[in-house]
């Protein structure tokens, strides 16, 4: 049997779960808001005003989760010379042909790229989110300012969605995946498979 590595704390995986909740809470409360079709959403939080009272709440709270997280992990995802390599060999990393790479650390390419973009629309959620929030901050903002960040917060929204999605089916098609963030750790043949250069480390420092 494969020895066992650990890969995140007990903490991390309950910040982890805690902003995916969050994420699930604010953006069903923001898609009952996005079209009248998706209005029946606010059954979910009490009816329409309790919605709109909630959701700028549960955003804010998403991203403090998420901005603890940020900070303890953006070192981990700067872009280096073997991401950029394993950027342009993703196809031979989908056909299940990783041999080649191994130089990939904690995180991979892809995983730091959906890190930063995930970075850039909690920022823009957040400040565009501020600009039309009623009645706190939204009338220090020109009207046209306002309809701007009405199309910013949606056009994030979107993109962070599509991103969880992608981040979700990865999880699942790499198995063994989902293991770290519901017990913590990883097979060591998983770790020597999709992060060799992290497994080094790790089995190099006991």
């Amino acid at each position: 049997m494969s020895k066992m590595i650990q890969r995140y704390s007990e903490r991390e995986r309950m910040n982890h779960w805690v902003i995916a909740i969050l994420f699930f809470m604010a953006g069903l409360s923001g898609l009952a808001f996005f079209h009248p079709s998706m209005f029946w959403l606010t059954n979910f939080f009490g009816g329409g005003p309790w919605t709109r009272i909630l959701h700028p709440f549960l955003g804010v709270l998403m991203f403090l989760s998420f901005a603890g997280l940020m900070l303890k992990v953006w070192h981990h995802n700067k872009i280096t010379e073997a991401d950029k390599k394993w950027l342009t060999a993703v196809s031979e990393v989908v056909s299940g042909h990783e041999e080649t790479l191994q130089n990939v650390g904690r995180y991979n390419g892809g995983q730091k790229v959906l890190f930063w973009i995930m970075v850039a629309c909690m920022f823009v959620l957040l400040v565009s989110g501020i600009m039309f929030w009623q009645p706190w901050f939204a009338d220090a903002f020109p009207i046209g300012l306002r309809r701007l960040a009405v199309l910013l917060h949606a056009l994030s929204a979107a993109v962070l969605i599509i991103g969880v999605i992608v981040h979700v089916y990865a999880a699942i098609w790499v198995k063994g995946t989902i293991r770290a963030m519901t017990r913590g750790s990883v097979s060591e043949a998983w770790a020597r498979k999709h992060h060799p250069a992290w497994h080094r480390e790790m089995t190099r420092n006991g």
